[in-house]
């Protein structure tokens, strides 16, 4: 790509909206670290937001006909980065034991390292149905870890006290089981388009002549 290739594709619709989220990472950080419950809530407006433009510039870009190179780079980047800052800032205030993130952390690097070779190997792997589950629960289980606090939830016929630290703790954990079970799912895809390439690639066996 040429340097003015890319200075058209920065100023589009979707990439402008995608570093918009990426500017509001650190903003989602810095009200993560306060802490108080004003600041968690801002915090989720913020991180909602985020993750709202995500579904936002995908679609504009497929509707626009702006799908570009820039945009594959930056729009996955700015969803790790978000999804990755939220679950660092989590560890210092008491809310995610070290090791969850690290899990997490590891899965999405190999995943990455593993797609990079896939693609460099000329292999289309197609994504599992454990990874949209992982998704989900991992962006649900932050919204409630972030919130944190317990909360009376009102519903109209009477009213409940919700710990949304340990709802959030539980949807992250099971986030945590899909992300392994998706990792494993594209593992074995990449095996197996490996092993059906070699077998492509095998002299097939000389004919028998009948006597």
């Amino acid at each position: 790509m040429s340097a003015s290739t890319i200075r058209q594709d920065i100023v589009n619709i979707p990439n402008v909206l995608t570093l918009m989220r990426i500017a509001l990472i650190p903003i989602v950080a810095m009200f993560i670290y306060y802490g108080d419950p004003l600041s968690c809530v801002i915090a989720v407006v913020l991180f909602g937001v985020a993750s709202f433009t995500d579904w936002v510039d995908g679609y504009l870009a497929r509707k626009l006909n702006l799908v570009s190179m820039t945009g594959k780079f930056l729009d996955p980047l700015a969803d790790k980065l978000l999804v990755m800052t939220a679950l660092v800032m989590l560890i210092p205030l008491g809310r995610l034991p070290a090791w969850i993130v690290i899990v997490i952390v590891a899965r999405e690097i190999s995943i990455s390292s593993l797609r990079s070779l896939a693609a460099g190997e000329g292999l289309i792997i197609a994504a599992g149905e454990g990874g949209k589950f992982k998704t989900a629960f991992q962006m649900l289980g932050l919204v409630f870890l972030i919130l944190h606090f317990t909360y009376e939830v009102n519903y109209g016929m009477g009213a409940v006290m919700l710990n949304f630290h340990a709802i959030g703790f539980w949807l992250l954990a099971i986030s945590v089981f899909f992300s392994l079970w998706s990792a494993w799912e594209y593992f074995w895809g990449f095996l197996k388009a490996i092993g059906a390439r070699a077998d492509d690639a095998a002299p097939s066996a000389p004919e028998e002549l009948a006597l």
